[in-house]
């Protein structure tokens, strides 16, 4: 990633609201349903090419095209490998099982259903270079039109562990082989995206949240350390031919309006995380159940040359964040980690993870990330 000494600059974590012409033909291909490319191809264009003018007018310094073709940030890789056959039930996470009214009401949209899994039946391998690529052009495509000038740019991909563990395995023998054919898979994907010159964001949930999930919710800590380390080195294998200073990840503990309760605290997993092949880390800190958390950066410091860009604005409420608010929690971040490591402000995560099922307003969500640029303008002037 690049440096900067003389500011705090600002980003954002990949998806952004679509427009409900664009979700609608969505919801028809995700149904099965014959959609016109031509109409589709339009659709794209023109939500992307809007998020980009968006998010120049906003001031963001690193952009991307918002995943306004996908259906969800992990989900979309369904589309892009071989294997899949149908989709099953999914158990809740530990938190939202013991409120599981709560969830049921929660957590529904017209698009995908959320309490099913895409299931794995036969061997994976990528299938989705020309889908790839048609998704990164619409993105340069409108950067040109938007004449925007960004300092950066990026292009969001899902890790391998968040495909294994959002993708029921019914054909590999283990969990360890389904990962590693997925991160062999997924190879391609993060070379070609590279080969843009895009910076790469690794979309990784899974590295805080894997002790929420069914299969480690009763484990322990070292058991759950362990599969993070065990993700980790899936990832780096398959990260093996893309320079780590093209590489940012994203990891957090969820984005979803949930108890939260149940989450692993994050200064027992930032050794294992430490050890991905990346130069650039995003983890949430506007979320209440996790800003005490800055503290865990003092205690594992930042690996040299890495940019931390901690999460400053919540995603999950429709109260837009005070830039005040934002600057502080940028400035106890700051007193947190080594003078030279630079920040980056973001959210705590995208705020259209899922297509349709938008927590915060997209209106308010624009509002939000104009609060971000200038709570990061406050914050420069106090610690740079």
């Amino acid at each position: 990633m690049a440096d900067t000494e003389d500011r705090i600059r600002t980003t954002h974590i990949g998806s952004l609201p679509r427009p409900p012409e664009l979700l609608d033909l969505l919801t028809k291909r995700q149904n099965g349903a014959t959609v016109d490319e031509t109409e589709w191809e339009t659709a794209v264009a023109d939500a992307t090419r809007n998020v980009v003018e968006r998010q120049a007018d906003v001031g963001l310094d690193i952009a991307n095209n918002g995943e306004q073709p996908r259906v969800s940030f992990n989900w979309y890789v369904a589309d892009r490998l071989t294997g899949i056959g149908g989709e099953r039930e999914q158990e809740l996470w530990a938190d939202l099982a013991e409120y599981p009214h709560y969830a049921e009401e929660t957590f529904s949209t017209d698009v995908i259903d959320l309490a099913t899994q895409p299931a794995v039946t036969g061997p994976i391998e990528y299938d989705g270079r020309d889908a790839a690529e048609a998704e990164a052009a619409a993105f340069f495509d409108a950067l040109d039109d938007a004449d925007a000038d960004f300092e950066e740019t990026f292009l969001t991909t899902a890790s391998p562990s968040i495909v294994a563990t959002t993708h029921v395995n019914e054909y590999y023998d283990s969990h360890e082989a389904f990962l590693f054919a997925i991160a062999d898979a997924m190879r391609e994907e993060y070379e070609l995206l590279a080969e843009t010159g895009a910076t790469l964001q690794i979309d990784a949930p899974e590295l805080l949240t894997i002790g929420q999930t069914a299969a480690y919710a009763d484990e322990s800590l070292e058991d759950i350390k362990n599969a993070t380390r065990l993700h980790v080195e899936a990832l780096n294998e398959a990260l093996e031919n893309v320079p780590a200073e093209q590489v940012r990840l994203h990891t957090c503990w969820g984005s979803y309006e949930g108890p939260h309760h149940l989450d692993t605290d994050l200064v027992d997993l930032l050794p294992e995380i430490y050890e991905a092949d990346i130069t650039g880390l995003s983890i949430e800190q506007a979320n209440p159940r996790h800003q005490h958390e800055y503290r865990a950066f003092a205690e594992h410091p930042l690996p040299d040359d890495w940019t931390l860009m901690p999460g400053v604005v919540d995603v999950k409420t429709n109260i837009i964040d005070h830039p005040e608010t934002i600057a502080d929690r940028l400035e106890r971040v700051a007193d947190a980690v080594d003078d030279s490591t630079p920040l980056v402000a973001a959210p705590d995560c995208g705020f259209g993870t899922q297509a349709g099922l938008g927590m915060v307003d997209p209106e308010i969500a624009w509002a939000k990330l104009d609060a971000l640029a200038e709570g990061a303008e406050i914050a420069t002037d106090r610690v740079c």
